[in-house]
């Protein structure tokens, strides 16, 4: 006798189908490494990319923001380590949420031939940026070195959440955008100008003490940002500068789980039309 399998769209606001994700493990690192592996393919200066982005950009951001706009770190540390301490955690998220929220339409051939759980597609892209982040972190260890800081334990024990709340939030949010994306292609044009304001709304270039005269608007950047509480705690916790936030670092990885279970949900109610308009 012949077997048919039928394989059906979820009906309404769609649960995870965990089992079926963990059979389908072998495709996600296929795809995780095809990404990895193309990245900077026949590019002159290969992974160098990885490395010049972000010393090029804290070079040009400490002359225009330290030298001629007179920000400081506000606690004494020098402005090149603070500027890059949060940058390549900024790097990270706004590359995950740009390469997220189009990885849908960029595979869009290979989404309508074969069925395989969607979600690998964006979470590979999470991946990916994890590449860039490792190799952007040996050059902070080095300006450590040079200016003299070493993480205390606390730092060293709880990055790991810090970064898992940073994969968490970009995650969330680039889901969100790519189910929006596959039916809407505004996100295209609209995400240039979302990731440059949310720059200015994280403390990248400046320290969230900054803040301390508007509490309205640092309430706000805490609980709706999650990256600024990766980053404000990051470089207290590496630089010791200053006292590490705990109700920050909780507030950020509740908010970056909020993000991501609004993410997965809008992207499994959507997952049925993708074959059909991406």
């Amino acid at each position: 006798m012949k077997t048919e399998f039928t394989i059906s769209p979820p009906a309404g606001l769609a649960r995870m189908n965990w089992p079926e994700l963990w059979r389908y493990r072998d495709l996600f690192l296929v795809m995780a490494w095809r990404d990895i592996s193309v990245r900077y393919k026949q590019t002159a200066l290969g992974v160098s990319w990885a490395v010049l982005q972000p010393v090029v950009t804290m070079v040009i951001f400490t002359f225009i923001f330290n030298r001629m706009a007179g920000i400081q770190s506000g606690d004494e540390t020098p402005y090149p380590i603070f500027l890059y301490t949060g940058q390549i955690f900024w790097l990270y998220f706004s590359g995950t949420l740009s390469n997220a929220s189009q990885s849908m339409v960029t595979n869009a051939g290979l989404v309508q031939k074969i069925y395989f759980p969607r979600l690998i597609i964006p979470a590979a892209a999470a991946v990916t940026g994890l590449v860039d982040f490792a190799i952007a972190l040996i050059i902070l260890v080095g300006m450590m070195l040079w200016y003299g800081f070493a993480p205390g334990w606390v730092g060293l024990a709880t990055f790991p959440v810090l970064l898992l709340t940073g994969v968490l939030s970009a995650m969330g949010m680039g889901l969100l955008l790519a189910a929006i994306n596959v039916k809407y292609r505004d996100v295209r044009y609209a995400l240039p100008f979302l990731i440059s304001t949310l720059m200015f709304v994280t403390p990248v270039i400046y320290p969230v003490s900054l803040l301390n005269g508007y509490p309205w608007a640092k309430t706000a950047m805490i609980w709706l940002n999650p990256i600024s509480g990766v980053i404000s705690n990051a470089r207290a916790g590496l630089l010791g500068q200053t006292g590490f936030d705990w109700p920050v670092l909780w507030i950020s990885l509740l908010m970056s789980i909020v993000y991501l279970v609004i993410g997965l949900r809008v992207f499994r109610s959507t997952e049925r039309y993708f074959a059909d308009i991406a």
